[in-house]
């Protein structure tokens, strides 16, 4: 595969940790600077990469997309998602290498269809990022059995979302907390499909102090 084409924001001597960020169909990596630039402040010591989806979107000139969403339902979104994500994880592991960084310091974080991808990145059976961040996204499909021990999900959506409604959100709630998984889902009200300024400082809240759930739960306790 090509080497991933990406706006790197941040690239310290010695990175401690690896943000990527991963940016919705139609769009490309530039529009996530914002966002990039918030977790720059908040994480001196890690080197922060906004990544362009491999091919050209058809929705407007010079964006990209991981797939198309020409023509897609329900039932054909798996399948695509299922192709793209030889290419995602291709370009997690890249950063990684070129950051010195490991899956247990890698973060995820999509808007949209970058959501959809990470989100399906963390249902493997060895992930390539223990944290994902989804911000107005989706699972492409529910997971059905626990994830990896070492992941936790981020769910982040807006109520006011035409586009991908936060009942989407609800839903992959619903079925992490089911299965167990160290998850947090939040849903802010008025904001439609976008970066908007509340959810970026949500975004940056969850990687500053959620401690996993895993390093409090007693042995043998259930999670709230």
């Amino acid at each position: 595969m090509n080497q991933p084409q990406a706006l790197i924001l941040q690239q310290p001597s010695k990175a401690a940790q690896l943000i990527l960020l991963f940016h919705g169909v139609g769009s490309n990596a530039q529009s996530l600077t914002g966002l990039g630039l918030a977790y720059v402040q908040a994480f001196p010591q890690a080197m922060v990469v906004a990544v362009d989806a491999p091919y050209p979107s058809e929705l407007a000139p010079g964006s990209r997309q991981w797939f198309s969403v020409t023509g897609v339902t329900e039932e054909n979104r798996p399948t695509r998602v299922d192709a793209a994500l030889p290419a995602f994880e291709f370009a997690v592991r890249h950063w990684q290498e070129r950051a010195g960084v490991d899956a247990a310091g890698t973060a995820l974080v999509g808007f949209s269809q970058g959501a959809i991808m990470a989100l399906a990145s963390a249902l493997q059976a060895e992930p390539v990022a223990a944290r994902v961040l989804a911000l107005s996204g989706r699972f492409a499909r529910l997971p059905e059995e626990p994830l990896h021990e070492g992941s936790t999900i981020h769910l982040l959506h807006g109520k006011a979302d035409t586009v991908m409604p936060y009942s989407h959100a609800i839903e992959g709630a619903m079925r992490l907390k089911s299965l167990g998984v160290d998850f947090t889902a939040d849903v802010l009200p008025f904001i439609g499909h976008e970066l908007h300024p509340d959810l970026v400082a949500l975004a940056v809240e969850k990687l500053q102090s959620h401690i996993p759930a895993r390093l409090w739960i007693q042995p043998g306790e259930e999670p709230a």
